[in-house]
């Protein structure tokens, strides 16, 4: 068992921010220092403290690798550490504490040097019984000799309490060598297990536990018809399974068939705003539109040129790029209202502006309405001293002139020459943030090898003192070794946006040197803390790609936007480098769109289209332009070196132009303009889909009653709520008047001879016209396919039992079909919980069955 108990900071963040400055102590406690013996009178109390465990259990051990390795933490000893017997799996070891304990967080010690045992993936579960395990984290290791710390959930699902837990268990996934055995090297876990504070949380915990278990108890009894032990156990706890008004919704649905009444109930939840945050989480639509614009001039083609967008004037400015054979200097402003071009400089060097360039940056200052231009690349045939400087303009779009704020920034504490970085603008405080590039250097003419890149690190400008600042180093400058000086690692083609609310930059992805970076860093321009936002989100997949974790793939083609108000960030990925071919025609050219919703911390891909290849020289113009979705729309076709900014007033994002990275073409440039929509499913729709669920059911009570009243409510009533320019829904609207011809044992007939239907309507029987009638409507389709609300594994899986499904007689009588069997009971219920599954979790019963849990 451990015997240290070494205090560590006090973090309650949700993803662990630790200042540059102190990270390394904070994640590494002193060694030696035994504080056991320390009183808690003492000892100041934390929330995060070094917590005490022993190993329980294992999957299996190689010789002198036994598992109390991880105990130790000795990085020079290569056979300090647990490596189990073989990497298939399941391989695991589970720590026990000495108390139920709040665990916060858990890191991992590692060699001294790169190891192929390395753990790649793994999970983390806990629980305060070693059978019965929740998820914690889902993560991996770098294959490096730096220890690494890891945020651990801690609250229950909802999270309203603390989650206490007993016991953890590690479980490794992946290897850095696929073929080796896992090796864990040390184990540290932090957290709080001092009673004095656990105790209540314990409580707390154990009370919920019991809310929740009397809640699947009341769902399972009114599923099963129970309700005298329904209104007992309801009588006898005082616990509610719901919100009054779901339950007025299951007594009018479930029990009473009232289907008008239910519809009535579902308008006025969804105009309540019940439904708003089942809307909110599904992901969106997305539809591209080429502009074609009145402007009888326009910009030409061209790549590396940047946009920026004054939102409130409805106005987007264009400058600079590489057409291909040269730079360019000319300034565009497009009107979003009027729809047009207008050129405000065609060379801008002839009006104390910018020289031609391209690869540089550009921000738009809302307050005084200026654009800020730092930064170009250069060729190597004219990076010569004198010419290298990092020059620095602002745009007067009050004044519409050009001035240079200062000859070369570097020469006043700004960076030095920079191509291929990012710049934010923070408005609030009239700052514009410069992060990355590589630095552009005076080419040696005696140099006989290749010369280490240099990268620019992170640095602030105040508009208002016309003075610059630099934050951050890179981790590989001459400074970043000192004690006082606070670095990072810096690179190149990454994204970076700026949230005014949060007060943080957000870094994703880009590149250094050959290696390709998905870190996604949170910087915190106040406090200067760093977070790394997805080295506790969850990978799904098997491989060790970006795909595989869900995330954008790293590149040079990744284009970020921000929506402050909706919390989320935007990521457009493009033609990417495969095996340095720079080649749309390649199999993995292709467009994505991400969202990372800086609410729930979690990607969502919104679409994903790749682009067929053909022979460069049969290309049409209107294929290089756009890739056809197959129907009839188009996409832009993959592309880099393209520009993408965002409207956050119409929710609306703008991409121009870029290189479609032909090899056969590769002057090649592109001019197209192009508009993107994101949009939700509104409330009308989802009054839509809830309406067709309910008359769906009401269809199909009616088909076993009276077949041409059924007939006619299919074509009016649920005609009118579905969409019918929705294949998928027509095709389904058409299949359900089959349900017209069903026996009630489930077989198809052409001709009405059941006993019950023949009681219910001889008339039909011998009226040969209305059974034509009847048989026109039907649109032919497999006989055998089940058309009904739910198969019986979907009745199942609901927790909704059959037992006493079928009618006790075998007669088909008309009292038969109008009662309310437990057979339409049950799927009424099933209908139910399909419903309140779009309300808010708080309001409606659990969404798990107490059937779940017996395994027989």
């Amino acid at each position: 068992m451990s015997s240290s108990s070494t205090s560590s900071p006090t973090d309650n963040s949700s993803h662990g921010s630790l200042a540059p400055s102190s990270f390394g102590a904070a994640l590494n406690p002193a060694s030696g220092t035994n504080t056991s013996t320390q009183s808690n009178a003492q000892k100041p109390f934390s929330l995060s403290e070094r917590l005490n465990f022993e190993i329980y259990r294992y999957s299996s051990y190689s010789p002198n690798y036994l598992p109390e390795n991880v105990l130790v933490d000795c990085p020079n000893d290569q056979t300090s550490r647990w490596s189990a017997y073989t990497n298939s799996p399941p391989q695991f070891l589970t720590l026990k504490l000495r108390r139920p304990a709040i665990v916060k967080k858990i890191k991992f010690g590692k060699f001294e040097k790169s190891h192929v045992c390395n753990i790649k993936k793994f999970r983390v579960y806990g629980g305060l019984e070693d059978e019965h395990m929740v998820l914690l984290l889902e993560g991996g290791l770098k294959n490096d000799n730096v220890p690494e710390v890891f945020n651990l959930r801690c609250l229950t699902e909802d999270g309203a309490e603390n989650l206490p837990i007993l016991y953890l268990k590690i479980v490794p996934l992946l290897s850095w060598g696929p073929s080796f055995n896992f090796s864990i090297w040390y184990v540290e876990l932090h957290g709080q297990d001092d009673p004095m504070y656990t105790s209540a949380r314990m409580k707390s915990y154990n009370s919920l536990r019991e809310v929740e278990i009397i809640k699947l108890c009341l769902k399972h009894f009114r599923q099963q018809g129970y309700m005298s032990a329904f209104g007992a156990l309801q009588e006898q706890t005082n616990v509610q399974l719901e919100h009054p008004l779901i339950s007025e919704l299951h007594k009018c649905l479930v029990l009473q068939g009232d289907f008008e009444k239910a519809e009535r109930f579902i308008v006025e939840c969804i105009d309540e705003g019940l439904m708003d945050e089942y809307l909110y989480k599904q992901d969106y639509k997305h539809s591209w539109h080429m502009k074609h614009t009145e402007s009888d001039m326009k910009p030409g083609n061209r790549g590396g040129h940047q946009l920026v967008v004054d939102a409130k004037k409805r106005l987007i400015y264009l400058y600079g790029g590489w057409d291909g054979y040269q730079d360019l200097s000319d300034l565009w402003v497009f009107n979003i209202d009027d729809d047009q071009w207008s050129l405000l400089c065609e060379r801008s060097e002839l009006s104390n502006g910018p020289t031609p360039r391209s690869c540089h940056k550009m921000v738009f200052d809302p307050i005084s309405e200026n654009v800020f231009m730092l930064g170009r690349y250069l060729d190597n045939s004219i990076r010569t001293s004198d010419y290298i400087k990092s020059d620095f303009y602002l745009y007067d779009t009050r004044a519409g002139n050009w001035m240079q704020i200062c000859d070369d920034t570097s020469q006043v504490g700004g960076p030095q020459l920079v191509y291929d970085h990012q710049m934010c603008m923070d408005a609030d405080k009239r700052t514009i943030y410069v992060f990355g590039g590589k630095i552009l250097t005076p080419r040696s003419v005696n140099a006989t090898g290749a010369i280490e890149p240099e990268y620019s690190g992170l640095f602030s400008y105040h508009i208002a003192t016309n003075t610059w600042a630099q934050i951050l180093v890179d981790c590989h400058h001459a400074s970043a070794s000192m004690a006082d000086v606070l670095s990072i690692k810096s690179r190149i083609t990454h994204c970076m946006v700026f949230h005014n609310k949060h007060r943080k930059l957000y870094i994703y992805g880009g590149q250094r040197g050959k290696e390709d970076l998905d870190e996604f860093l949170s910087y915190d321009v106040d406090t200067q803390a760093i977070s790394v936002l997805n080295k506790e989100q969850p990978h799904h997949g098997t491989t060790a790609g970006n795909e595989a974790k869900f995330e954008p793939s790293s590149g040079y083609t990744l284009r970020a936007t921000i929506d402050c108000e909706r919390d989320e960030i935007y990521i457009f990925s493009s033609l990417s480098k495969v095996k340095d071919r720079r080649d749309i025609q390649h199999v993995d050219a292709s467009n994505s769109f991400w969202v990372y919703s800086l609410r729930n911390h979690k990607w969502s891909r919104i679409y994903y289209c790749r682009h067929s290849g053909q022979d460069a020289n049969s290309i049409s113009r209107m294929n290089i332009l756009g890739a056809s979705k197959g129907d009839g729309a188009l996409e832009p076709c993959p592309r880099y070196a393209h520009q993408l900014v965002y409207d956050d007033l119409a929710n609306t994002h703008y991409l121009f132009g870029g290189n479609p990275g032909i090899c056969q073409q590769q002057q090649l440039r592109l001019d197209d303009f192009w508009l993107l929509r994101l949009e939700k499913p509104k409330r009308e729709e989802i009054l839509k889909h809830c309406r067709f669920l309910v008359r769906k059911m009401r269809y199909e009570e009616m088909t076993r009653q009276d077949p041409l009243k059924a007939m006619q409510y299919l074509r009016h009533h649920i005609a009118a709520v579905i969409d019918h320019n929705d294949a998928e829904q027509l095709n389904n609207f058409h299949k359900l008047a089959s349900l017209l011809f069903k026996n009630h044992d489930g077989s198809l007939e052409r001709e009405c001879t059941t006993p019950a239907l023949c009681a219910d309507g001889e008339d039909l029987e011998t009226d040969p016209d209305v059974s034509a009638k009847i048989r026109d409507e039907v649109v032919d389709g497999p006989a055998t396919e089940n058309l009904s609300l739910e198969s019986n594994e979907s009745l199942i899986s609901s927790g909704i039992s059959e037992t006493a499904s079928s009618p006790s007689s075998s007669s088909c009588t008309k009292r038969a079909r109008t009662e309310c069997t437990p057979e339409l009971k049950n799927k009424r219920a099933f209908l139910f919980n399909k419903l309140v599954q779009l309300m808010p979790a708080s309001m409606v019963q659990p969404e798990r069955n107490l059937s779940d849990f017996v395994v027989m």
